[in-house]
């Protein structure tokens, strides 16, 4: 009869890719229900559902439901950091925001999301989020002195309403959609929205 195999063990670089597989599986199966449903109403059971694992392992990977918001949460913002380059005009910057939620649709639900349902001082990911707007606003600040926008506009009040502007086919999806007649989250729709935001925004200059 032939020997019965042993089992090799997998080795420690296995484990670890193996490990960083799931967190990457768990953390779009987040990022999925989070935008659907937002933090209060998102379930760990169908995160872990979505991402094919037991669902103890998001306690294990992220220390639970919170952990694994401020996981997603903080992953949104710092793909979104590296949009603003300081070198690149403010019209190109927005245009690609717009294009960009078109591609990251679950990403924008969740930014809205939780801005809908705020809860104030202390909320989830403040301080992160703090820090990513103030350099932001430091951001459009610099273009003002590039000459892209007026200088006695408040940089602040100005990144809120381009943020508004960036996310607003997916905020008045219905506004959008009777007045064009066509899918405001569709790529075709981004590109012409883009467009005319960046076209405004070079009529301000």
């Amino acid at each position: 009869m032939p020997e019965p195999r042993t089992r090799r063990s997998p080795a420690p670089e296995d484990r670890q890719r193996d490990a960083e597989r799931t967190k990457a599986r768990i953390l779009e199966a987040a990022k999925a229900e989070f935008g659907a449903k937002g933090f209060t109403a998102a379930r760990v059971g169908d995160i872990a559902a979505r991402a094919g694992i037991n669902k103890q392992l998001i306690s294990y990977y992220f220390g639970g439901k919170e952990g694994l918001y401020a996981e997603v949460t903080r992953a949104l913002f710092q793909h979104n950091r590296g949009l603003t380059d300081p070198d690149t005009p403010l019209a190109d910057v927005v245009a690609d925001f717009v294009r960009t939620n078109v591609l990251n649709q679950d990403d924008v639900r969740l930014f809205i999301w939780e801005n809908l349902n705020d809860t104030g001082p202390g909320a989830h990911g403040e301080d992160f989020q703090r820090e990513f707007l103030r350099q932001q606003a430091d951001y459009v600040r610099q273009r003002q002195e590039a000459g892209d926008l007026p200088a006695d506009l408040d940089p602040r009040h100005l990144l809120l309403a381009l943020m508004g502007a960036a996310a607003a086919p997916f905020m008045l999806p219905r506004v959008a959609r009777l007045l064009h007649d066509t899918d405001p989250r569709s790529a075709e729709f981004a590109d012409e929205f883009a467009e005319q935001l960046a076209r405004l925004l070079r009529h301000s200059a």
